[in-house]
């Protein structure tokens, strides 16, 4: 979920043009969810191979982020997640809460016949499992795009790389990386155009955005660590927020106080005892050095033998991705993407 800011946001809207040779630290978990909320059939069934294998996030990453890295040279390293911080479990038991009201709702939809209430919660029912995610980090290993895995929060090893300059941005939908600190993140880096609502049952046109944190601390007049209060009071991943309290008005909170231990008591009683936890989450996450940007090397044969052989790709469809990953090489050095497009 993240933390809710939009209100306040401070963003500039891009075309991917703008972002053109660009290196991005990829939120791997939320693109393949992503990837298995949008790429279905028209009952909202995922794609599956000839053996039942959920193939819609492969494709996905086959296809959508290999042409953003042939027809825009952007540099792309996912970040997965590793284990989540225990103040998480709560917001990961409704998640799958949410997921598995959606499976009931989506078939009784089935049964009825309402192919376009099945399709709307069919896209809220994709739960990523180890599977899919090795399959995931294998295809990025037979393409040559490189990966990390993170010891914790997949946000927060992104918003470090940024801030090492091993990447220029981190690409996350979700808001908390800047509260971990990412100088950049850029929102919808996405062929697709699209985000889906799940409330509203469909999808919508959305751009890339840019948000640079100095930028956008300097708009608020706050800082960092006054924007993790902000995020606090209104709600975060390892916290429910202050009852009434949306990001404008914490806003004003933090203008007002500061922080939070010098609000007004009826504030505070309403925040869990975990205050001090949750900020260390934020200014002290579990990340590591222990990775590389550097691309791979591009495997054709066992390329083929996995998405054709394997999970019932076309040949044609295989050859376009191997193109579009030779013209990549072709483009550029390793040193000229790490030049000054980083």
């Amino acid at each position: 979920m993240g933390v809710l800011l939009t209100p306040i946001i401070l963003r500039k809207e891009l075309k991917l043009d703008n972002l053109r040779g660009r290196s991005f630290a990829v939120d791997g978990y939320i693109v393949l969810h992503e990837f298995l909320a949008m790429i279905r059939d028209r009952t909202g069934t995922p794609l599956r191979d000839k053996d039942g294998n959920v193939t819609s996030h492969l494709v996905g990453l086959a296809f959508r982020t290999t042409k953003l890295i042939s027809d825009y040279g952007m540099h792309l390293v996912f970040v997965f997640d590793g284990k989540p911080p225990s103040l998480k479990m709560k917001e990961l038991d409704m998640r799958r809460e949410v997921r598995r009201k959606a499976e009931r709702e989506y078939r009784d939809a089935v049964e009825r016949g309402d192919l376009p209430a099945a399709f709307s919660k069919a896209v809220m029912t994709g739960g990523l499992t180890r599977a899919l995610v090795d399959d995931a980090k294998h295809l990025l290993d037979l393409l040559g795009i490189p990966w990390v895995q993170a010891p914790s929060e997949g946000e927060a090893q992104a918003a470090y790389m940024a801030v090492q300059g091993h990447v220029w941005a981190s690409n996350s939908k979700d808001y908390d990386s800047l509260l971990f600190g990412a100088p950049r993140v850029v929102r919808f880096l996405s062929i697709s155009g699209r985000e889906w609502l799940p409330s509203k049952g469909r999808a919508k046109k959305v751009y890339p955005e840019l948000i640079e944190l100095d930028k956008f601390l300097g708009h608020l007049e706050i800082n960092r660590e006054q924007l993790i209060d902000l995020g606090i009071l209104v709600g975060t991943d390892f916290n429910d927020g202050v009852k009434g309290v949306g990001p404008k008005t914490a806003l004003k909170l933090v203008r007002k106080h500061g922080r939070i231990e010098d609000m007004p008591q009826d504030i505070r009683e309403k925040l869990p005892d975990t205050v001090d936890r949750i900020r260390d989450l934020y200014l002290n996450p579990d990340v590591t050095d222990d990775y590389s940007v550097e691309p791979g090397v591009l495997q054709e044969d066992d390329l083929d033998a996995f998405l054709v052989g394997e999970r019932n790709f076309s040949t044609k469809r295989v050859q376009t991705i191997i193109n579009r990953m030779k013209n990549r090489a072709a483009q550029k050095s390793l040193k000229e993407f790490f030049g000054d497009s980083r």
